[in-house]
């Protein structure tokens, strides 16, 4: 039997309404949480530390994917809060075997952030045609992210994009629900002169093996100049955000290797990136940035809610090719 044809258009444009659900239940839910009971921990995970807020998110996924994806396209939802269950799956209850397609997703990535009203969170999902074990991030056809904001915020962004198809971004007014275009530009700039480059370092952990990685890297490119700051760094807690930063033109040059530093002290990989934190990397390539690995193959990894990953991205693909070699010289000397 023929399989059911993948509108990759639709499959975006359903998500991002998914999505958009997910930011209007979650900005309704924050605003109510006058204690701040959102911020407590609902449980913890073979994958990361669940928060109150994103239970709320999860919620939102398996009822609206049971109330409004294709029920042609049987999917199974592999996500950020669900690895520890039985698989997710809809029309609910369909093996896994049985699925079409494959959608990894982190219902709020930058929870930190957003429950405690700092800086925006996004939802982030990626679709896959489903290849049971054998899938990996490069076979992601269709990615969404959309930004959760803080309270005081009432514009909230969403990137899209279907592979090989260039980027879309849209602007939520929270107010009226209305959508307007708007536009990403990456930054052309050949050099993090007076910019923002970052090396992710979140945690106690590691950090002073990232830091000497970073100051390392700076000083092999010429950015560290014993005066004045030459290199600035922003250290925004979701990957999802941080690659918004790149696509709208703030940041130049963002590195997460706490997996390889992480592993030469022998520490457990669970404050790390994982696949679901990079399941719309899709969408800078669309854009224009560049994203890879740390040894500049392209960026791949497992759809599954446990692998950690290393990454390296680049505003674009001149900056890329100028600071790639110092970048890996740098690793192969502080993390090797």
């Amino acid at each position: 039997m023929p399989q059911p044809v993948i509108d990759w258009a639709l499959a975006v444009e359903l998500l991002g309404r998914l999505e958009k659900e997910i930011l209007l239940r979650v900005v309704a839910a924050r605003n109510a949480d006058a204690e701040r009971a959102l911020a407590g921990i609902a449980e913890v995970t073979s994958a990361d530390t669940i928060y109150a807020v994103d239970k709320i998110s999860e919620e939102v996924i398996r009822e609206w994917f049971a109330q409004h994806w294709p029920q042609e396209w049987v999917v199974e939802v592999v996500m950020e809060g669900a690895e520890d269950g039985p698989p997710v799956t809809f029309p609910v209850g369909t093996p896994p075997g049985q699925t079409l397609l494959k959608c990894l997703i982190d219902p709020i990535d930058g929870t930190r952030g957003l429950m405690y009203d700092k800086r925006s969170a996004w939802a982030l999902a990626g679709l896959a045609r489903q290849r049971g074990a054998d899938n990996t991030l490069l076979d992601i056809e269709a990615a969404v992210m959309t930004e959760l904001p803080v309270s005081r915020q009432t514009l909230a962004d969403q990137v899209s994009a279907v592979r090989g198809q260039g980027i879309r971004s849209r602007r939520i007014d929270l107010r009226d629900g209305s959508e307007h275009p708007v536009i990403l530009r990456p930054s052309p700039a050949v050099e993090v002169s007076h910019a923002f480059g970052t090396v992710a370092r979140f945690f106690p952990e590691g950090l002073v093996l990232l830091a000497q990685f970073e100051e390392a890297l700076w000083r092999r490119v010429g950015g560290v100049s014993g005066g004045l700051p030459v290199v600035f760094n922003d250290q925004y807690i979701s990957t999802g955000g941080q690659f918004y930063e790149l696509l709208a033109g703030h940041d130049l040059f963002i590195a997460d290797v706490r997996p390889l530093a992480f592993a030469k002290l022998g520490l457990p990989a669970a404050l790390v990136c994982h696949p679901y934190d990079v399941s719309v990397a899709m969408l800078l390539a669309e854009g224009g940035c560049v994203v890879e690995r740390p040894d500049g193959r392209p960026l791949d990894c497992p759809l599954d809610t446990v692998s950690p990953v290393s990454w390296i991205a680049y505003a674009n693909p001149d900056l890329a090719a100028r600071l790639r070699p110092a970048v890996q010289a740098t690793i192969a000397e502080v993390l090797g």
